[in-house]
């Protein structure tokens, strides 16, 4: 039996007086790819900032419920330690551009000011972007702006950036959407790779996406979680005539 990394209880998050997520229960299984599917504005990027504490950068914005990792409440929890075991990347490539490809990998440990060894500074930033594939790709370029990298090569730098720390949560917000066709190849075959290490929840626009890397989906609308369930069931036999209607594009 699966064990559960992640448990959401009737979360709800407001901005001011609008309610975007509605009373919204899941569970998510380690080590395994929840792919969040819906259409825009329905709420998928408001969800995932909630289990990386993103609103709490923002004045008026409130969450009631439960998000359980591992047991304790993250809306109870210190944002900035939660970040360090629930890793984000968003849809723009966002490597930080005055840094090189090394510091930028180890970013978090230097904006921390944490002191680290040379040694291990360059342990961490190998096996980094090993796990993110992109090693070998840029080994021997590692002094070198990070802007100098295609979109590709960014974005899967700052997923080793989220590796860096040593995260048990991967969370992915359209990682591919600013990508070509090649670029989001990697990221999709990285994705499969990775499972293996973290558990990553995906948003994706991209239907056909979902279905190849994801075991599970869930399909938001209008801030309602309207079914979630396990990727080929949902996309052969959906319970919900609305999840039908969305993956048939007729809305």
């Amino acid at each position: 039996m699966a064990s559960k990394i992640l448990t959401v209880k009737n979360l709800n998050v407001f901005f001011g007086d609008k309610r975007v997520i509605k009373d919204l229960s899941l569970e998510i299984n380690e080590n395994k790819v929840l792919a969040i599917i819906g259409p825009s504005g329905c709420g998928k990027s408001t969800f995932i900032r909630s289990i990386n504490r993103l609103h709490s950068l923002i004045e008026g914005s409130r969450e009631q419920g439960e998000i359980l990792f591992n047991g304790e409440n993250i809306l109870l929890q210190d944002p900035i330690l939660i970040r360090q075991k629930i890793g984000m990347v968003f849809q723009k490539p966002n490597p930080f551009p005055n840094m090189s490809i090394y510091d930028n990998t180890i970013a978090s440990y230097l904006l921390r000011g944490e002191k680290l060894s040379k040694n291990k500074k360059d342990e961490i930033v190998e096996s980094s972007l090993k796990k993110s594939a992109l090693w070998e790709e840029v080994k021997d370029r590692l002094k070198e702006k990070s802007t100098l990298l295609s979109g590709g090569q960014q974005q899967r730098l700052c997923i080793a950036r989220a590796l860096a720390m040593d995260i048990e949560v991967l969370l992915l917000d359209e990682p591919t959407s600013a990508l070509d066709p090649i670029a989001t190849t990697h990221i999709e075959n990285l994705i499969e790779t990775l499972k293996k290490q973290v558990t990553i929840i995906m948003v994706t626009h991209n239907i056909s996406q979902a279905s190849r890397v994801s075991n599970s989906v869930a399909f938001m609308l209008n801030g309602e979680l309207i079914e979630h369930g396990k990727t080929k069931k949902i996309f052969t036999f959906p319970k919900n005539k609305k999840t039908e209607e969305y993956l048939k594009g007729q809305f």
